[in-house]
């Protein structure tokens, strides 16, 4: 048999589990699973010593485009992507101008599919205007969900009110995506606010009850209009343990930072570079955060990749900006994780492909199986690298893991079985393509 593409000796996380095999790849599908040692290719990758996972996905970034080049843009950031051993982006809409209707929408597709190095997905920012034409939106090519902004946004991208949350739930039937902060609060604890207090006040503003109480009100709003909700960035011990009971309307995601970053430590450190909403909290939530993984409640794993210029970070607190680098570390620190024993190999790739694959309705990507996308992060889980700023192709130059050592590391990127990144050099020209979704 002749392949364009054949993966040799690598120990594949396989659906069923591990196993060592050789994995065919032809027109960018996998085509088999045990390629004979007789078969050939035009390309061939020598994973001996490597494990081979489905293509792992971050399901949440900002690549600020349109926007501001010099801080992000789809290129470097899927480039960033690739790098990171990351094989596909859902990108959010809250740029400069917002992802909200048609013209935008047609704009981002055609840009995106030139211009990214990895496959690519987008939301669709949900406003009191385009209420009517969500279920329309969601099925444009590429459009992964509706987001709705229920706190901590600016301009149109905010519908903060009960009717206004339900209004949305009721156009279209797709699973939608939600900040869930509540905004009513946000504004009546601003009047405890000074400018130049300590970065690590941070979570004092956006406390608890502030996302627990958005958590309970946009899920209640879900059951009613029986709609499925993606709750984002679920940061506290409270929401993981409510969410337990309402597990047939919302799936949860959690960042990595919650699982490795610990309050008020990180803001002693890193300043307005731990500054992120919703916050990085004490140990009490990062604990149950990793009891949610462990126990199942955890349906995906994201960077919220947000990124800003370090003169703007460099502003007193609360006037820097939220958001933090992180799609290209993504991999490297969540295999650090694997290597501590915080999670299996295995539990990670069901976070990061066959999670956000199920959650989103994602075709054809998620899992190593006959007749999936060739889709493929090859990563060496004894590599011992050091993240450094040096590193990082994001504009914005800079990462709140600078200095931190990790065990494993992303070998190679493949998408669609085209090696984008091999040994930390990218390859080739961009070719990502839109992903596609159940209807």
């Amino acid at each position: 048999m002749h392949y364009d593409l054949i993966i040799r000796n690598g120990v594949c996380v396989l659906p069923w589990g591990e196993a060592k095999t050789d994995i065919g790849v032809r027109a960018g599908r996998i085509a088999s699973l045990s390629a004979g040692v007789a078969d050939e290719a035009d390309e061939v990758i020598e994973a001996a010593g490597l494990h081979v996972l489905p293509g792992l996905i971050d399901p949440h970034v900002h690549l600020r485009d349109p926007g501001d080049a010099a801080v992000e843009s789809i290129p470097t950031g899927t480039r960033a992507a690739a790098l990171g051993g990351v094989t596909t982006v859902f990108d959010m809409p809250n740029t400069a101008p917002s992802i909200t209707d048609g013209d935008m929408l047609r704009w981002k597709q055609g840009y995106a599919s030139r211009e990214s190095w990895v496959d690519f997905a987008m939301y669709v920012g949900g406003t009191r205007a385009n209420t009517p034409r969500l279920g329309e939106y969601e099925q444009y090519d590429g459009v992964c969900a509706i987001k709705v902004f229920a706190g901590s946004s600016t301009g149109d991208l905010m519908i903060e009110d009960d009717e206004g949350i339900r209004q949305v739930l009721e156009h279209g039937h797709r699973r939608v995506a939600f900040h869930s902060e509540d905004e009513y609060r946000l504004q009546a604890r601003k009047a405890l606010l000074t400018e130049g207090m300590s970065y690590d006040m941070h979570p004092f503003w956006r406390d608890e009850e502030c996302a627990f109480l958005g958590t309970r009100r946009i899920v209640g709003l879900a059951r009613r209009a029986r709609r499925p909700v993606h709750i984002l960035h679920t940061s506290t011990a409270e929401e993981l343990d409510w969410l337990a009971g309402h597990r047939d309307v919302a799936t949860v995601e959690v960042l990595v930072n919650h699982l490795t970053q610990v309050a008020p430590d990180c803001y002693e450190a890193l300043g307005a570079l731990a500054v992120m909403n919703p916050p990085i909290r004490d140990r009490r939530h990062y604990e149950a955060s990793w009891a949610a993984v462990r126990d199942g409640m955890v349906d995906t794993i994201g960077s919220d990749h947000a990124p800003h210029a370090l003169a703007a970070k460099a502003k007193p607190w609360p006037s820097t900006p939220a958001g933090l680098t992180g799609v290209q570390t993504l991999v490297p620190v969540m295999l650090d994780h694997v290597h501590a024993g915080r999670l299996s190999l295995g539990r990670m790739v069901d976070l990061m492909a066959a999670g956000p694959a199920r959650v989103y309705g994602l075709q054809a990507k998620g899992r190593i199986a006959m007749g999936y996308d060739a889709d493929f992060t090859l990563v060496d889980l004894a590599a011992k690298r050091r993240i450094t700023n040096d590193w990082i192709v994001t504009p914005a130059g800079w990462t709140p893991f600078d200095g931190m050592a990790v065990t494993g590391w992303p070998i190679a990127t493949v998408v669609r079985g085209r090696t984008v990144m091999r040994e930390d050099t990218i390859l080739g020209e961009p070719g990502g393509r839109l992903a596609c979704f159940t209807p």
